[in-house]
């Protein structure tokens, strides 16, 4: 290769790898990995955040402003005075990751992706007998209202908070989705509707 040539893909490749580094994330401590842009610590996806007493900062119960404060990053999503989800800026699908307010309140999380990890260890894609050992004794199962086989798996919280978590499985007995919030909200099946 000529000189040239080679100076030119080490240019292209240090100008890949840059690019590369603006899209990261910060880790879970709120520390920047070298060159990446400040991001609240709250925006980081599957940063071991996830509580049975909230998210991050956030704690149910806490009304929404004071829930989307200690969020701390963008959000989609408008206040309303009925049921409703906001969702992270960076999420672009809410199904995927979204905080529900019920009453004016912060009252339950969604999660429909494989980064987020429930308190306890529970995540998308593991079997039923998985989500029993992580949480032994503690999980009670019900038939699933629209995916026949499936169920929902609901552990309380171990930590003495109100939280529930609740596993969604699919026929073949693997976790599609988790929420994590208080009751009655957690077990809204349709979540707002």
């Amino acid at each position: 290769m000529k000189p040239t040539t080679t100076m030119l893909l080490a240019a292209a490749l240090a100008a890949a790898l840059a690019a590369c580094d603006a899209d990261r994330v910060p880790a879970a401590d709120g520390a920047a990995d070298d060159a990446a842009a400040p991001t609240p610590a709250s925006d980081a996806p599957g940063s071991g955040l996830a509580r049975y007493d909230g998210y991050g900062d956030m704690r149910f119960g806490m009304g929404e402003a004071e829930a989307r404060a200690a969020w701390g990053g963008a959000l989609n999503g408008e206040p309303s005075d009925e049921c409703h989800y906001f969702s992270p800026a960076w999420e672009h699908v809410p199904s995927y990751f979204a905080f529900m307010v019920d009453g004016g309140r912060f009252v339950r999380y969604d999660v429909g992706n494989d980064r987020e990890v429930a308190p306890g260890g529970g995540r998308l894609g593991m079997t039923e007998a998985e989500i029993d050992a992580a949480y032994p004794g503690r999980v009670a199962k019900s038939p699933h209202k629209y995916v026949d086989g499936g169920k929902y798996l609901r552990v309380p919280a171990d930590d003495g908070s109100d939280g529930v978590l609740v596993f969604e499985t699919d026929a073949s007995g693997k976790v599609t989705g988790w929420r994590a919030g208080l009751a009655p909200q957690v077990d809204w099946i349709e979540g707002c509707s």
